[in-house]
């Protein structure tokens, strides 16, 4: 899905010499406020951004979102800790 909006051609100008991606910038940014408004779950966020569960975890702090997950993501971690601790 492709997804434009315009912005003032001062903002553009202000914020292109940054150097990052902003197609990026914006993709991760919309995906972030849907995980914020329950539109999708926290395994959806990060599968549609290549990340990894704690690199996820680590996007959503940087946002300032706190961890919302679903019962299912809840029990999916926690067998993840199981797994991983020694016998």
């Amino acid at each position: 899905m492709n997804i434009s909006f315009e912005i003032p051609h001062d903002i553009e100008q202000q914020i292109r010499p940054h150097g990052s991606d902003l197609n990026d910038k914006a993709r991760e940014a919309f995906l972030v406020e849907m995980y914020r408004e329950h539109e999708i779950t926290h395994r959806q966020l990060g599968e549609a951004l290549g990340l990894e569960r704690y690199e996820t975890d680590g996007l959503l702090k940087k946002y300032g979102v706190g961890l919302d997950l679903s019962v299912e993501e809840m029990k999916a971690a926690s067998g993840m800790l199981r797994d991983a601790r020694p016998v």
